[in-house]
């Protein structure tokens, strides 16, 4: 019954209705057909939204009860259509759990399904078909558009998230780690970096590798119109005006000189209000190497991306991106620490060696300047994926990937090197996903874990791009299964997407506008075995393991806060498996 009355709630079917469909179903459930009951099951962890037809198709089950069996019903005819057993079960350390597994990859009929067990009931709904996972990939470009600074959302194109305009950014005085002892500049647009309302150079320039690394191998996967965004009909693509957006609050943050500040945020993090009630005085915060570099590869890349669509903005990025260049090479160890009276994100790095080999590869490739390329030649290449690095030593996969994209423009051992290192990483993550419970390709989880299962798959998805090995693809597949609620906690981690998914993320907008449901498309940080918000009393299950390390709080900034840089990689293998799994 819970299933129909759910009907009610998200479909605005009345409860009368509702009901009345859930008696039929009860009293059509005779004869051979199981004894579904009348709740959702926990205990059996899977895609909530679906999986392509000839994708591996795999749930989890935690065992209590010695069922062997598995049945997939039908969501509307409530026929049983397909029937297997569960695998042996085995405890596993990193959930705490001793789980099974059905496996029903040999089914490929689309539709709407329940996974049922017996003792347990049934699973949430879920479909199989072509271009199953196109809504969420495009809900996940779409939450960019809600994190827009120095705009309103209206409700034209935000519905129930519109909102006032917050931040116009016109008046950011200089905080004297700038280099600037006085006087304001404007920096307006960008995106909010995460839960919070600042932005950050670092952080904006990685997401907007990955993005723009998505429109380079797939460039017609987001037509105009598509997102419903103010800009939609203007004739280019929505995704590029979604970026460009990004882009063009980068440049404002480039220095006469051609050095990049760092940030632009207020002195600290502001309360859980809405963007136009934050109104603490913010700064441009900061100037160094590593922010330099990032932007210059972003907008090295932005010259790739829209040179066919708008010449002279591509012109521009590119200027601006050989401008940054020469600043890090007069200023090659400049590293950003926040200053006393700053408490807002840091993100600072000491190692900036896959900065440059970043920064320099994107040059290379946008000018065809072979000095760029013997500066290259001298930096290590090193294939070795770390969780937790993310924008800290990711950018060096970013550089491999675009490197791998022009193989016209590398020399043949140069190019053979890249190719041979990707693919036995991607062999190295492939086993690792294989031997692990809910076949996700890490078992350290850090701050944003969720962000370096994507990470992780995005480096198989190129080596599936490299060599179509169907192991490859199904990896990734996988990843995106963990991601969606094939997980120890159940939960499907994208806002607004699967019957279970997180209501409180730590996202500031979302706990201060009234509305129910938090802003759509979000990915939640996910489980962090630090758990470093306990000091704040967040409040953890006894005792969790790695995998239950994530509570649905919104006081929770460890596990369940939103971020530009774990949006990313999930649009991006969104974006790769709707292009290669149909």
């Amino acid at each position: 019954m819970k299933y129909f009355l759910a009907l009610f709630e998200k479909n605005n079917i009345s409860k009368f209705s509702a009901i009345f469909l859930g008696i039929i179903f009860l009293f059509s459930c005779k004869g051979e057909q199981p004894q579904l009951g009348n709740d959702y099951s926990e205990d059996i962890r899977l895609n909530q939204i679906g999986y392509y037809p000839n994708a591996i198709k795999k749930a989890v089950i935690v065992d209590h009860t010695g069922s062997s069996d598995f049945s997939l019903v039908d969501a509307i005819t409530k026929e049983v259509v397909f029937e297997g057993s569960l695998s042996d079960a085995k405890e596993w350390d990193l959930a705490g759990e001793r789980i099974r597994v059905a496996d029903f990859t040999s089914f490929s009929q689309a539709g709407s399904y329940h996974l049922y067990i017996k003792n347990f009931g049934l699973s949430y709904p879920f479909q199989i078909a072509n271009h199953v996972l196109k809504p969420v990939f495009l809900g996940s470009v779409k939450a960019l558009y809600y994190q827009r600074v120095s705009s309103a959302l209206d409700e034209a194109h935000a519905g129930i998230w519109k909102r006032a305009l917050g931040h116009p950014d016109d008046s950011v005085l200089y905080h004297p780690s700038s280099g600037r002892s006085s006087g304001f500049t404007s920096s307006p647009g960008g995106w909010y970096d995460a839960g919070d309302y600042n932005k950050y150079i670092v952080n904006a320039s990685f997401p907007l590798g990955q993005l723009m690394l998505l429109q380079e191998q797939y460039p017609n996967t987001i037509a105009d119109a598509t997102l419903n965004i103010p800009e939609s009909g203007n004739g280019l693509s929505d995704y590029l005006d979604e970026l460009r957006y990004e882009i063009n609050w980068t440049l404002s943050m480039q220095d006469e000189d051609g050095g990049l500040f760092h940030k632009l945020t207020a002195k600290n993090f502001e309360g859980m209000v809405m963007p136009d009630a934050a109104t603490s005085q913010r700064y441009i915060v900061g100037k160094g190497t590593v922010a330099s570099l990032d932007f210059v590869a972003s907008s090295a890349m932005a010259y790739r991306t829209f040179l066919n669509v708008d010449p002279p903005f591509a012109e521009k990025c590119l200027e601006a991106a050989k401008r940054a260049y020469v600043w890090a090479q007069e200023n090659p160890n400049m590293a950003y620490e926040n200053p006393e009276d700053i408490s807002t994100g840091e993100y600072g790095d000491k190692n900036f060696d896959d900065e440059w080999f970043w920064a320099t590869a994107e040059l290379f490739l946008s000018t065809s300047d072979t000095s760029y390329f013997n500066i290259l030649e001298k930096y290590p290449v090193d294939f070795y994926f770390k969780t937790g690095e993310s924008w800290t030593g990711y950018m060096k996969f970013l550089g491999m990937f675009s490197l791998l994209e022009h193989k016209e423009k590398l020399p043949n051992d140069y190019y053979a090197k890249l190719k041979k290192g990707i693919l036995e990483q991607a062999d190295f993550l492939v086993d690792k996903s294989t031997n692990l419970d809910y076949f996700q390709a890490i078992d350290d989880f850090q701050w944003g874990s969720n962000s370096d299962v994507l990470n992780a798959a995005m480096i198989v998805a190129y080596a599936y791009r490299l060599n179509r090995n169907p192991e490859y693809l199904t990896t990734v597949q996988q990843a995106m299964d963990y991601i969606l609620g094939t997980n120890a906690v159940g939960y499907s981690f994208v806002t607004g997407f699967g019957q279970k998914s997180p209501m409180f993320i730590h996202h500031r907008q979302s706990a201060a506008d009234g509305i129910v449901d938090p802003v759509p498309g979000l990915l939640s940080g996910g489980p962090n075995s630090r758990q470093q918000d306990t000091s704040e009393g967040v409040l953890y299950p006894e005792n969790a393991a790695p995998m239950k390390s994530w509570v649905d709080v919104e006081g929770s900034f460890a596990s369940n806060e939103i971020c530009l840089n774990w949006n990313a990689p999930l649009t991006y293998i969104l974006g790769f498996l709707e292009n290669e799994s149909n």
